[in-house]
């Protein structure tokens, strides 16, 4: 009997290209999706939930922190009381006669409540005056000096972003409403 002569060249490299086809479709394939997610983010409004905070996102930097509800109230609240309370009040309501310079040239801390000017600025803004403070010609005019501390040693931005949520919940609907426009902007 003869023996056959197994040209396993041929049949490695069908195999082969098999392989090698097979992936460079799925490679490409998967750029694609994954291309026309990003510009679908890019160019839509995106919901993602951590530790029960809802953020609104509007392309690469601009996002909205929705009001707080459930876990993320009770460490929004929690965080205010231990952070912000006692400069800005325990209900909101700021330092008296915030308005006006106090004997140092400063302003007094303002309320947050919807009596203050919290809700007229977008929330990368308000993320970065409480995780760097007050920098002038950043997040403040220039020569500005406040007594505002940076917290970004101490807190994290999620933290930073349930304490905006607990904020928002001392706003009315009009308010919300025109602060997410600017902030999505």
């Amino acid at each position: 009997m003869p023996i056959k002569k197994n040209n396993s060249s041929a049949s490695n490299n069908r195999i082969g290209r098999f392989s090698v086809g097979t992936v460079g479709v799925g490679v490409v394939v998967g750029l694609i999706i994954i291309g026309a997610n990003y510009f679908q983010t890019e160019a839509s409004v995106s919901y993602t939930v951590a530790q029960g905070l809802k953020v609104e996102r509007s392309g690469p930097t601009a996002f909205w922190v929705a009001p707080a509800h459930g876990q993320t109230l009770a460490d929004g609240k929690l965080l205010y009381g231990t952070f912000c309370g006692s400069c800005h009040g325990a209900k909101m309501e700021g330092q008296p006669n915030w308005r006006s310079r106090m004997a140092n040239g400063r302003l007094p801390a303002p309320p947050h409540d919807i009596t203050g000017h919290t809700w007229h600025h977008p929330d990368a803004q308000l993320l970065s005056m409480i995780k760097d403070g007050f920098v002038p010609g950043v997040t403040a005019p220039i020569g500005y000096e406040s007594d505002m501390p940076a917290f970004g040693a101490v807190l994290t931005d999620i933290q930073i972003k349930s304490v905006l949520a607990y904020i928002k919940t001392y706003w009315p609907e009009d308010a919300l409403g025109a602060q997410r426009e600017i902030s999505l902007q």
